[in-house]
């Protein structure tokens, strides 16, 4: 079980916002990755805990930052509850769905997620839709999104050999690009994104698990 910690980056004038400290790995329902994200002054911001079904479909999600929540998963499309963190019994919460494949965010294991979903060989390309939540207050917002996968290049590590995609990922309303790098279940570097530390190599990502 891959643990580690990525720096978040602003990715116009990368200023340091903080960081998240991840674990993630197969499970019996497909993947599970678990983390929590804090400031530069290490300030708890969040917690992401997201679990995967053998498709690699969003089968649970839940959100916590700017003292809101967020559940849901697949259903139909993608549904979800957003509720005031200080309202436990949900007086005021507000459910969402949308036709979109699935959820994404800020934490990386998102981009994880998306790569598998999508499941593309090298030079495909695919268009996917996604319903993001915006921190601090976790507001919903419908975005698509291009992915194409560049390229897969291998490297020789102490723990043997290392495959590692290449994809580049578009917003398709604003056009702001950026290129991803992954290894199995883990983002080596994004947009904003930094792997800083890593205790243990990522998971191959087996095909019952999505690719």
């Amino acid at each position: 079980m891959p643990n580690g910690r990525y720096s978040l980056h602003d990715t116009h004038d990368h200023v340091l916002l903080g960081e998240e400290r991840f674990s993630c790995a197969p499970g019996p329902a497909g993947w599970r990755y678990v983390s929590k994200t804090y400031g530069p002054d290490g300030t708890v911001l969040g917690t992401t805990d997201l679990t995967l079904d053998s498709r690699s479909r969003p089968l649970r999600l839940e959100l916590r930052a700017g003292g809101w929540q967020v559940r849901g998963g697949a259903v139909d499309g993608v549904t979800w509850v957003r509720a005031d963190a200080a309202d436990p019994a949900g007086e005021q919460a507000a459910e969402g769905h949308d036709r979109a494949h699935a959820f994404t965010g800020r934490s990386p294991g998102f981009l994880v997620a998306t790569a598998r979903l999508l499941r593309l060989t090298v030079g495909a390309s695919s268009r996917v839709r996604l319903v993001s939540f915006t921190e601090p207050v976790l507001a919903p917002r419908t975005l698509d999104q291009g992915w194409l996968l560049e390229a897969v290049d291998t490297h020789e590590t102490d723990s043997g050999p290392l495959r590692v995609e290449r994809y580049q990922v578009a917003d398709l309303e604003t056009g702001e690009q950026q290129v991803v790098h992954l290894a199995g279940d883990v983002v080596l570097a994004a947009g904003g994104v930094e792997l800083e530390e890593l205790e243990s190599p990522p998971n191959p990502w087996p095909t019952e698990y999505g690719g």
